[in-house]
């Protein structure tokens, strides 16, 4: 049996990620979504890597509180280790029962120690503390500390909201700080755009010369995005392309090891297992690598290790031998070979694009024909990978009867660079999950739930277009 690309338990979901690195291996702290009526509480699970292939399960790391505790559902948070060797976890504690004055469920910080290596954890519910005057109380999670090393102090950042102002420009990251991890005070806030319902998920790290924000955002699209800054204090610039992937992979947190940094998040599950169900909370974990750029901008793209964990190579059977052009100047073609994916593989195709070519790309579990298929699509006058599905939902029996007034899901497309030239297109498939890089650059994950099988081709659309490498890999049974 092959082993999964993207790690999700036997008996749950993926939800918001706490990524630390011990010695070399990354412990992966992970929200447990079962969904079951009644809900139950949320608990703190651990799963561990060190090769970010294979993961191991170990379960419960924090459970959650009972039906009269503040942490029924224990929430997203952080993790970090003191000068004494004691680690220290700060998570967000919720209880639906639990009102505040603002009639939503209270959000509160609580704080809880390990003094074994993070094999069991005391809570201290002393320590909790909820937000202050000026701010909702329903919204203060998702606690991020830090070691200031400049002023010598632990600086704590928080998902909250202004208790004035637009309803859906309140978002703000608070921030308080302490130099004892036990004792807070509130500061002025960390972060203040008055642009964003709220910033869930703060991380901040320091790479290099550079100073990077991430936070997650639910107002114009749900996705993770960052800010870079030569300080931690800002002030904080919008990179040309500020989001780690689309739609479907979500509040996404970082861990660094050995000069290396990886961006753990989980790619979305949708209602009814269909293309056309609506978006869920929670799925499947999935790892991007980030690559510094030049000008201090990140770049993603998958590990060079998950990559090498395909080493099986599948044979296709080309109708035109590589390097194949395709050249249509204001037509359509399409190479797709005899062959069936397997349910697991990695693709890759290098394209060198003509000028003014509309679009390029890959079809995934496609008809014979092409006529039925997923599409990674390159559109270099856009300048956009797009994921699409033909045909898209069918809404009668006659032939334009499709929600075609719907081009394609907005929510998976990205922004990237595809000027005439060569570009990589990378493409990793398990089962219902589909995760594609261009450039090793811009990633952009989706499910792929309505065409559980067929074949993979290359096309092109309104130009020319050179396919220099074509290859698909597996992985052996083990």
């Amino acid at each position: 049996m092959k082993r999964s690309v993207f790690f999700q338990p036997t008996d749950g979901w993926v939800g918001d990620l706490i990524p630390f690195e011990k010695d070399g291996e990354f412990w992966l702290f992970y929200l447990h979504e079962e969904r079951s009526n009644p809900k139950p509480g949320t608990s703190w699970n651990l799963v561990t890597t060190k090769d970010l292939t294979q993961f191991e399960n170990h379960g419960v790391a924090l459970p959650h509180g009972n039906e009269d505790e503040p942490d029924f559902n224990a929430y997203t948070g952080s993790v970090i280790v003191d000068g004494d060797g004691t680690h220290h976890l700060f998570y967000t504690g919720q209880n639906p029962r639990n009102l505040g004055p603002d009639g939503a469920p209270l959000q509160l910080v609580m704080h809880a120690t390990s003094t074994d290596g993070m094999r069991s954890w005391t809570k201290d519910p002393e320590l909790t503390f909820g937000a202050p005057e000026g701010y909702e109380s329903g919204d203060w999670r998702d606690p991020f500390v830090f070691r200031d090393e400049g002023s010598g102090l632990w600086r704590m950042l928080i998902a909250a909201r202004h208790s004035g102002g637009p309803e859906r420009r309140r978002g703000v990251i608070a921030q308080c700080v302490s130099r004892d991890l036990g004792t807070w005070e509130y500061a002025e806030p960390f972060w203040d755009p008055r642009r964003y319902i709220t910033h869930e998920c703060p991380d901040v790290f320091q790479w290099g010369d550079w100073w990077y924000m991430v936070y997650s955002e639910f107002s114009e699209t749900f996705t993770t995005r960052y800010r870079m800054a030569k300080s931690p204090d800002g002030p904080w610039s919008v990179p040309e392309l500020d989001s780690i992937d689309g739609r479907a992979f979500y509040a996404s947190k970082s861990a660094a090891r050995d000069d290396r940094r990886f961006f753990f998040g989980w790619i979305a599950s949708k209602e009814g297992n269909t293309d056309d169900g609506a978006w869920q909370w929670a799925g499947t974990m999935s790892v991007l690598e980030a690559r510094q750029n030049p000008d201090g901008t990140l770049g993603f793209g998958f590990a060079d290790e998950l990559v090498d964990s395909f080493w099986e190579d599948v044979p296709l059977t080309l109708t035109h031998p590589l390097p194949a052009a395709l050249d249509v100047p204001d037509s359509y073609a399409a190479i797709i070979p005899d062959e069936e994916l397997p349910s697991q593989f990695y693709a890759k195709a290098v394209f060198d694009i003509a000028p003014n070519t509309t679009e390029c790309g890959l079809l995934l579990r496609s008809s014979d024909d092409g006529d039925h298929s997923y599409v990674l699509r390159l559109e270099p006058k856009r300048g956009r990978l797009v994921f699409d599905r033909w045909p898209r939902e069918l809404t009668g029996d006659a032939q334009w009867q499709v929600s075609g007034h719907v081009p394609f899901d907005i929510a998976l497309e990205r922004p990237c660079d595809v000027a005439p030239g060569k570009h990589t297109l990378e493409v990793i498939v398990d089962g219902d999950t589909c995760v594609a890089v261009v450039d090793r650059q811009v990633a952009l994950s989706a499910r792929i739930y309505d065409r559980p099988n067929g074949r993979i081709g290359v096309f092109a659309g309104e130009g020319a277009v050179t396919i220099a490498e074509f290859e698909i890999r597996q992985r052996t049974d083990n």
